[in-house]
Protein backbone atom coordinates (compact mmCIF):
# COMPACT_ATOMS: atom_id res chain seq x y z
CA UNK A 1 0.00 0.00 0.00
CA UNK A 2 1.47 3.45 -0.91
CA UNK A 3 2.65 5.46 2.06
CA UNK A 4 0.33 8.37 1.33
CA UNK A 5 -2.73 6.12 1.58
CA UNK A 6 -1.55 4.84 4.96
CA UNK A 7 -1.00 8.44 6.04
CA UNK A 8 -4.44 9.52 4.85
CA UNK A 9 -6.14 6.66 6.70
CA UNK A 10 -4.25 7.51 9.86
CA UNK A 11 -5.26 11.16 9.59
CA UNK A 12 -8.90 10.26 9.00
CA UNK A 13 -8.84 8.04 12.06
CA UNK A 14 -7.48 10.98 14.06
CA UNK A 15 -10.22 13.35 12.86
CA UNK A 16 -12.50 12.87 15.83
CA UNK A 17 -9.83 14.08 18.26
CA UNK A 18 -7.93 16.73 16.30
CA UNK A 19 -10.70 18.23 14.15
CA UNK A 20 -11.77 17.89 10.55
CA UNK A 21 -9.60 20.62 9.08
CA UNK A 22 -6.42 19.41 10.76
CA UNK A 23 -7.04 15.76 9.95
CA UNK A 24 -7.55 16.46 6.26
CA UNK A 25 -4.56 18.76 5.83
CA UNK A 26 -2.82 16.40 3.40
CA UNK A 27 -0.66 17.85 0.61
CA UNK A 28 -2.56 18.40 -2.65
CA UNK A 29 -0.45 15.94 -4.61
CA UNK A 30 -1.37 13.23 -2.11
CA UNK A 31 -5.11 13.54 -2.65
CA UNK A 32 -7.44 12.05 -5.21
CA UNK A 33 -10.00 14.81 -5.63
CA UNK A 34 -13.67 14.02 -5.04
CA UNK A 35 -15.80 14.82 -8.08
CA UNK A 36 -18.94 16.66 -7.01
CA UNK A 37 -21.55 18.28 -9.23
CA UNK A 38 -23.63 21.29 -8.23
CA UNK A 39 -26.90 20.95 -10.14
CA UNK A 40 -29.25 23.92 -10.30
CA UNK A 41 -32.69 23.64 -11.81
CA UNK A 42 -32.44 27.32 -12.70
CA UNK A 43 -30.56 30.48 -11.74
CA UNK A 44 -33.31 33.04 -12.20
CA UNK A 45 -33.08 34.90 -8.89
CA UNK A 46 -30.74 36.14 -6.18
CA UNK A 47 -31.56 33.18 -3.93
CA UNK A 48 -30.30 30.63 -6.43
CA UNK A 49 -27.15 32.62 -7.11
CA UNK A 50 -26.36 33.02 -3.42
CA UNK A 51 -26.95 29.32 -2.67
CA UNK A 52 -24.63 28.32 -5.53
CA UNK A 53 -22.02 30.86 -4.44
CA UNK A 54 -22.04 29.46 -0.90
CA UNK A 55 -21.33 25.94 -2.16
CA UNK A 56 -18.59 27.19 -4.49
CA UNK A 57 -16.99 29.19 -1.69
CA UNK A 58 -17.02 26.26 0.73
CA UNK A 59 -15.52 23.96 -1.90
CA UNK A 60 -12.67 26.46 -2.26
CA UNK A 61 -12.11 26.82 1.50
CA UNK A 62 -9.25 24.80 3.08
CA UNK A 63 -9.05 21.86 3.36
CA UNK A 64 -11.84 21.24 0.85
CA UNK A 65 -9.93 23.21 -1.77
CA UNK A 66 -7.47 20.29 -1.93
CA UNK A 67 -10.19 17.61 -1.79
CA UNK A 68 -13.01 18.74 -4.10
CA UNK A 69 -13.39 18.91 -7.86
CA UNK A 70 -16.65 20.92 -8.06
CA UNK A 71 -18.51 21.37 -11.34
CA UNK A 72 -21.66 23.48 -11.81
CA UNK A 73 -24.53 22.66 -14.18
CA UNK A 74 -27.69 24.73 -14.73
CA UNK A 75 -30.41 22.70 -16.43
CA UNK A 76 -33.45 25.00 -16.28
CA UNK A 77 -36.95 24.43 -14.94
CA UNK A 78 -37.82 21.49 -17.21
CA UNK A 79 -37.81 18.16 -15.35
CA UNK A 80 -36.48 16.21 -18.34
CA UNK A 81 -33.55 18.60 -18.66
CA UNK A 82 -32.55 18.03 -15.05
CA UNK A 83 -32.97 14.26 -15.50
CA UNK A 84 -30.57 14.40 -18.43
CA UNK A 85 -28.15 16.51 -16.39
CA UNK A 86 -28.22 13.99 -13.52
CA UNK A 87 -27.63 11.12 -15.95
CA UNK A 88 -24.60 12.87 -17.44
CA UNK A 89 -23.19 13.51 -13.97
CA UNK A 90 -23.61 9.88 -12.96
CA UNK A 91 -21.95 8.70 -16.16
CA UNK A 92 -19.11 11.18 -15.61
CA UNK A 93 -18.18 9.49 -12.33
CA UNK A 94 -19.76 11.82 -9.78
CA UNK A 95 -19.20 10.86 -6.15
CA UNK A 96 -21.76 13.38 -5.00
CA UNK A 97 -24.51 15.53 -6.54
CA UNK A 98 -25.76 18.52 -4.57
CA UNK A 99 -28.84 19.99 -6.16
CA UNK A 100 -31.91 22.18 -6.04
CA UNK A 101 -34.43 19.75 -7.59
CA UNK A 102 -37.20 21.01 -9.84
CA UNK A 103 -39.65 18.22 -8.92
CA UNK A 104 -40.27 16.13 -5.78
CA UNK A 105 -41.08 12.98 -7.78
CA UNK A 106 -39.99 13.41 -11.41
CA UNK A 107 -36.28 12.87 -10.66
CA UNK A 108 -36.70 9.78 -8.47
CA UNK A 109 -35.88 7.11 -11.02
CA UNK A 110 -32.64 8.78 -12.07
CA UNK A 111 -31.64 9.43 -8.48
CA UNK A 112 -32.26 5.77 -7.67
CA UNK A 113 -29.99 4.77 -10.55
CA UNK A 114 -27.27 7.05 -9.24
CA UNK A 115 -27.57 5.75 -5.69
CA UNK A 116 -27.15 2.20 -7.01
CA UNK A 117 -23.84 3.32 -8.52
CA UNK A 118 -22.68 4.78 -5.22
CA UNK A 119 -23.49 8.45 -5.89
CA UNK A 120 -24.56 10.54 -2.89
CA UNK A 121 -27.51 12.84 -3.64
CA UNK A 122 -28.02 15.84 -1.36
CA UNK A 123 -31.01 18.05 -2.21
CA UNK A 124 -31.20 21.46 -0.58
CA UNK A 125 -34.26 23.62 0.10
CA UNK A 126 -36.50 21.77 -2.38
CA UNK A 127 -36.93 18.05 -1.78
CA UNK A 128 -37.56 14.70 -3.45
CA UNK A 129 -39.41 11.59 -2.27
CA UNK A 130 -36.77 9.03 -3.35
CA UNK A 131 -35.67 7.32 -0.08
CA UNK A 132 -31.98 7.01 -1.01
CA UNK A 133 -31.58 10.79 -1.39
CA UNK A 134 -30.83 13.18 1.45
CA UNK A 135 -33.12 16.21 1.79
CA UNK A 136 -31.76 19.23 3.67
CA UNK A 137 -34.54 21.78 3.89
CA UNK A 138 -36.39 24.26 6.05
CA UNK A 139 -39.74 23.75 4.27
CA UNK A 140 -41.15 21.32 6.86
CA UNK A 141 -40.44 23.86 9.63
CA UNK A 142 -43.67 25.71 8.87
CA UNK A 143 -43.21 28.81 6.73
CA UNK A 144 -46.66 28.51 5.15
CA UNK A 145 -48.75 28.04 8.26
CA UNK A 146 -46.82 30.50 10.44
CA UNK A 147 -46.84 33.36 7.91
CA UNK A 148 -50.50 32.70 7.08
CA UNK A 149 -51.44 32.97 10.75
CA UNK A 150 -49.38 36.14 11.07
CA UNK A 151 -51.31 37.67 8.16
CA UNK A 152 -54.66 36.55 9.61
CA UNK A 153 -53.71 38.15 12.92
CA UNK A 154 -52.83 41.45 11.22
CA UNK A 155 -56.16 41.43 9.37
CA UNK A 156 -58.26 40.55 12.39
CA UNK A 157 -59.45 37.35 10.75
CA UNK A 158 -61.14 38.90 7.71
CA UNK A 159 -60.19 40.55 4.44
CA UNK A 160 -59.33 40.03 0.79
CA UNK A 161 -55.87 38.65 0.11
CA UNK A 162 -53.51 37.66 -2.70
CA UNK A 163 -51.49 34.45 -2.77
CA UNK A 164 -48.15 35.00 -4.49
CA UNK A 165 -46.83 31.49 -5.06
CA UNK A 166 -43.47 30.16 -6.32
CA UNK A 167 -42.63 27.71 -9.11
CA UNK A 168 -45.47 25.34 -10.10
CA UNK A 169 -44.94 21.69 -9.16
CA UNK A 170 -41.96 22.31 -6.89
CA UNK A 171 -42.01 20.77 -3.41
CA UNK A 172 -41.24 24.11 -1.76
CA UNK A 173 -44.23 25.84 -3.33
CA UNK A 174 -46.51 22.89 -2.59
CA UNK A 175 -45.53 22.61 1.07
CA UNK A 176 -45.75 26.37 1.63
CA UNK A 177 -49.18 26.61 0.05
CA UNK A 178 -50.53 23.54 1.85
CA UNK A 179 -49.39 24.99 5.17
CA UNK A 180 -50.91 28.39 4.41
CA UNK A 181 -54.23 26.91 3.30
CA UNK A 182 -54.42 24.85 6.49
CA UNK A 183 -54.78 28.21 8.27
CA UNK A 184 -56.77 30.27 5.77
CA UNK A 185 -59.50 27.65 5.47
CA UNK A 186 -60.22 28.04 9.19
CA UNK A 187 -61.24 31.66 8.68
CA UNK A 188 -64.31 32.14 6.45
CA UNK A 189 -63.72 35.90 6.60
CA UNK A 190 -60.48 35.52 4.64
CA UNK A 191 -61.19 35.68 0.90
CA UNK A 192 -58.47 34.75 -1.60
CA UNK A 193 -59.26 36.99 -4.57
CA UNK A 194 -56.12 36.34 -6.66
CA UNK A 195 -53.55 33.54 -6.85
CA UNK A 196 -50.53 33.81 -9.16
CA UNK A 197 -47.06 32.36 -9.60
CA UNK A 198 -44.28 34.85 -9.00
CA UNK A 199 -41.65 32.22 -9.87
CA UNK A 200 -39.63 33.35 -6.78
CA UNK A 201 -38.54 36.34 -8.86
CA UNK A 202 -38.89 39.95 -7.73
CA UNK A 203 -39.53 41.08 -11.31
CA UNK A 204 -42.18 38.45 -12.07
CA UNK A 205 -43.83 38.93 -8.68
CA UNK A 206 -43.97 42.68 -9.21
CA UNK A 207 -45.58 42.22 -12.62
CA UNK A 208 -48.12 39.65 -11.41
CA UNK A 209 -48.95 41.62 -8.28
CA UNK A 210 -49.52 44.74 -10.40
CA UNK A 211 -52.03 42.83 -12.52
CA UNK A 212 -53.83 41.58 -9.41
CA UNK A 213 -53.89 45.08 -7.91
CA UNK A 214 -55.47 46.46 -11.09
CA UNK A 215 -58.24 43.89 -10.80
CA UNK A 216 -58.61 44.09 -7.00
CA UNK A 217 -57.50 47.51 -5.76
CA UNK A 218 -59.38 46.93 -2.49
CA UNK A 219 -57.16 44.02 -1.44
CA UNK A 220 -56.35 43.94 2.28
CA UNK A 221 -53.21 41.79 2.47
CA UNK A 222 -50.65 39.74 0.55
CA UNK A 223 -49.23 36.35 1.47
CA UNK A 224 -46.06 35.93 -0.57
CA UNK A 225 -43.28 33.47 -1.14
CA UNK A 226 -39.86 34.61 -2.43
CA UNK A 227 -40.17 37.66 -4.68
CA UNK A 228 -41.95 39.60 -1.95
CA UNK A 229 -39.83 42.70 -2.57
CA UNK A 230 -41.54 42.82 -5.98
CA UNK A 231 -44.92 42.78 -4.24
CA UNK A 232 -43.87 45.80 -2.17
CA UNK A 233 -42.65 47.63 -5.27
CA UNK A 234 -45.94 46.88 -7.05
CA UNK A 235 -47.88 48.37 -4.12
CA UNK A 236 -45.71 51.49 -4.07
CA UNK A 237 -45.94 51.91 -7.86
CA UNK A 238 -49.72 52.35 -7.67
CA UNK A 239 -49.20 55.62 -5.83
CA UNK A 240 -51.74 54.57 -3.24
CA UNK A 241 -51.47 56.15 0.20
CA UNK A 242 -52.85 53.13 2.02
CA UNK A 243 -50.44 50.23 2.24
CA UNK A 244 -51.41 46.78 3.53
CA UNK A 245 -49.90 43.91 5.54
CA UNK A 246 -47.51 41.69 3.58
CA UNK A 247 -45.82 38.51 4.73
CA UNK A 248 -42.86 37.29 2.73
CA UNK A 249 -39.40 35.84 2.73
CA UNK A 250 -35.93 37.22 3.35
CA UNK A 251 -35.00 39.82 0.74
CA UNK A 252 -33.04 42.78 2.06
CA UNK A 253 -35.42 45.24 0.38
CA UNK A 254 -38.43 43.67 2.07
CA UNK A 255 -36.87 43.85 5.52
CA UNK A 256 -35.90 47.49 4.99
CA UNK A 257 -39.47 48.25 3.86
CA UNK A 258 -40.95 46.60 6.96
CA UNK A 259 -38.72 48.77 9.15
CA UNK A 260 -39.47 52.00 7.25
CA UNK A 261 -41.41 54.32 9.61
CA UNK A 262 -43.11 56.15 6.72
CA UNK A 263 -44.38 52.87 5.26
CA UNK A 264 -45.48 51.68 8.68
CA UNK A 265 -47.49 54.88 9.14
CA UNK A 266 -49.24 54.12 5.84
CA UNK A 267 -50.22 50.63 6.99
CA UNK A 268 -47.37 48.30 6.01
CA UNK A 269 -47.03 45.48 8.50
CA UNK A 270 -45.73 41.94 8.22
CA UNK A 271 -43.06 39.37 8.94
CA UNK A 272 -39.97 38.20 7.06
CA UNK A 273 -39.44 34.46 7.15
CA UNK A 274 -38.74 31.81 4.55
CA UNK A 275 -35.93 30.16 2.70
CA UNK A 276 -32.27 30.52 3.74
CA UNK A 277 -29.74 30.03 0.89
CA UNK A 278 -27.49 28.73 3.66
CA UNK A 279 -29.27 25.35 3.40
CA UNK A 280 -27.07 24.70 0.36
CA UNK A 281 -23.93 25.14 2.44
CA UNK A 282 -25.24 22.93 5.22
CA UNK A 283 -26.11 20.20 2.71
CA UNK A 284 -22.65 20.44 1.14
CA UNK A 285 -20.86 20.13 4.47
CA UNK A 286 -23.00 17.13 5.48
CA UNK A 287 -22.19 15.47 2.14
CA UNK A 288 -18.48 16.10 2.57
CA UNK A 289 -18.45 14.68 6.09
CA UNK A 290 -20.04 11.50 4.75
CA UNK A 291 -17.65 11.28 1.80
CA UNK A 292 -14.64 11.77 4.09
CA UNK A 293 -15.97 9.12 6.54
CA UNK A 294 -16.61 11.57 9.36
CA UNK A 295 -20.36 11.11 9.64
CA UNK A 296 -23.15 8.59 9.33
CA UNK A 297 -26.55 10.25 9.16
CA UNK A 298 -29.41 8.59 11.10
CA UNK A 299 -32.04 10.10 8.78
CA UNK A 300 -32.33 11.10 5.14
CA UNK A 301 -34.59 14.08 5.91
CA UNK A 302 -32.83 16.90 7.77
CA UNK A 303 -34.63 20.05 8.88
CA UNK A 304 -33.04 23.50 8.81
CA UNK A 305 -34.38 26.11 11.27
CA UNK A 306 -37.01 28.59 10.08
CA UNK A 307 -35.94 32.27 10.16
CA UNK A 308 -38.49 34.61 11.73
CA UNK A 309 -38.14 38.40 11.74
CA UNK A 310 -41.28 40.47 12.49
CA UNK A 311 -41.18 44.10 11.41
CA UNK A 312 -40.40 45.26 14.95
CA UNK A 313 -37.28 43.07 15.05
CA UNK A 314 -35.61 44.27 11.83
CA UNK A 315 -32.16 45.62 12.74
CA UNK A 316 -29.69 47.00 10.22
CA UNK A 317 -26.11 45.67 10.37
CA UNK A 318 -23.06 47.93 10.43
CA UNK A 319 -20.65 45.22 9.24
CA UNK A 320 -20.57 42.26 6.86
CA UNK A 321 -22.13 39.65 9.15
CA UNK A 322 -25.17 39.17 11.35
CA UNK A 323 -23.75 40.40 14.66
CA UNK A 324 -25.25 41.97 17.79
CA UNK A 325 -28.73 40.96 16.72
CA UNK A 326 -28.69 42.61 13.29
CA UNK A 327 -30.40 40.86 10.35
CA UNK A 328 -30.45 43.30 7.43
CA UNK A 329 -27.92 45.35 5.46
CA UNK A 330 -28.07 49.05 4.56
CA UNK A 331 -29.54 49.80 1.14
CA UNK A 332 -26.16 50.86 -0.28
CA UNK A 333 -24.51 47.62 0.89
CA UNK A 334 -26.46 45.03 -1.15
CA UNK A 335 -29.26 45.07 -3.77
CA UNK A 336 -32.87 44.95 -2.60
CA UNK A 337 -33.08 41.42 -4.04
CA UNK A 338 -30.23 40.15 -1.86
CA UNK A 339 -31.49 37.29 0.33
CA UNK A 340 -30.36 38.03 3.86
CA UNK A 341 -30.36 34.54 5.40
CA UNK A 342 -26.90 33.45 4.22
CA UNK A 343 -25.31 33.07 7.66
CA UNK A 344 -25.66 30.50 10.40
CA UNK A 345 -22.87 30.86 12.96
CA UNK A 346 -23.14 27.37 14.44
CA UNK A 347 -23.47 25.40 11.20
CA UNK A 348 -21.62 27.68 8.79
CA UNK A 349 -19.10 29.91 10.57
CA UNK A 350 -17.03 29.98 7.34
CA UNK A 351 -19.53 32.20 5.53
CA UNK A 352 -19.41 35.95 5.01
CA UNK A 353 -20.97 38.51 2.69
CA UNK A 354 -18.28 37.86 0.08
CA UNK A 355 -19.09 34.12 -0.07
CA UNK A 356 -22.73 34.80 -0.96
CA UNK A 357 -21.97 37.72 -3.26
CA UNK A 358 -19.32 36.23 -5.53
CA UNK A 359 -18.55 32.67 -4.43
CA UNK A 360 -15.07 33.34 -3.06
CA UNK A 361 -13.95 31.99 0.33
CA UNK A 362 -13.86 34.15 3.41
CA UNK A 363 -10.21 35.22 3.82
CA UNK A 364 -8.50 33.13 6.48
CA UNK A 365 -11.44 30.76 6.96
CA UNK A 366 -11.08 26.98 7.27
CA UNK A 367 -13.85 24.38 7.25
CA UNK A 368 -15.18 23.71 10.75
CA UNK A 369 -16.86 20.43 11.77
CA UNK A 370 -20.63 20.44 12.02
CA UNK A 371 -22.37 19.70 15.33
CA UNK A 372 -22.69 15.94 15.88
CA UNK A 373 -26.49 15.84 15.77
CA UNK A 374 -29.04 16.84 13.12
CA UNK A 375 -32.73 17.67 13.40
CA UNK A 376 -34.90 15.14 11.58
CA UNK A 377 -37.67 16.58 9.39
CA UNK A 378 -41.20 15.16 9.83
CA UNK A 379 -42.46 12.76 7.20
CA UNK A 380 -44.54 14.70 4.69
CA UNK A 381 -46.18 12.66 1.90
CA UNK A 382 -45.38 13.96 -1.57
CA UNK A 383 -42.67 16.23 -0.17
CA UNK A 384 -39.96 14.05 1.38
CA UNK A 385 -41.54 10.59 1.31
CA UNK A 386 -44.13 8.65 -0.66
CA UNK A 387 -45.74 5.86 1.34
CA UNK A 388 -45.59 7.44 4.75
CA UNK A 389 -47.92 8.82 7.39
CA UNK A 390 -47.52 12.46 8.43
CA UNK A 391 -47.68 13.42 12.11
CA UNK A 392 -51.09 14.57 13.31
CA UNK A 393 -49.71 18.03 14.07
CA UNK A 394 -47.89 18.50 10.75
CA UNK A 395 -49.12 22.08 10.38
CA UNK A 396 -48.74 23.15 13.99
CA UNK A 397 -47.68 26.73 14.66
CA UNK A 398 -44.19 27.31 16.03
CA UNK A 399 -43.54 31.06 15.61
CA UNK A 400 -46.87 32.75 16.17
CA UNK A 401 -50.17 32.00 17.88
CA UNK A 402 -53.69 33.06 16.83
CA UNK A 403 -54.85 36.39 18.15
CA UNK A 404 -58.12 35.85 16.30
CA UNK A 405 -59.86 32.57 16.99
CA UNK A 406 -60.97 30.48 13.98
Amino acid sequence: MPKWIKLKRLLLAMAGSVGLAAALAVPAQAQEKIKIFLSLSYSGNAWQSEAANIVKALAATPPYDKLVDLREVISGTDVQAQISAYQSMIDAGAKGIISFPVSPTGLNRTIRRGCAKGVLFFLYDATVTEPCAYNVSYITSGFGENTAQALVNELGGKGKIFLSRGVPGNSVDERHTEGAMSIFKKYPGIKIVATYYGMWSDQTTQSETAKALAAHPDVDGIWAQAGEDGAIKALLATGRQRLIPVTGENSNGFRLALANPAYQARGLKGVSSGSPPATAGYAFKLMMEILTKHRVLPTHNIQYPLPWVPAADVKVCTGDKFENGCNTFPQNKVPDSFVTEVFEPTLLPELSLVTASDGTPTPGATIQPLPPTVVAAPDTPGINCSHCKPPADLYHLTKVQPTVQP
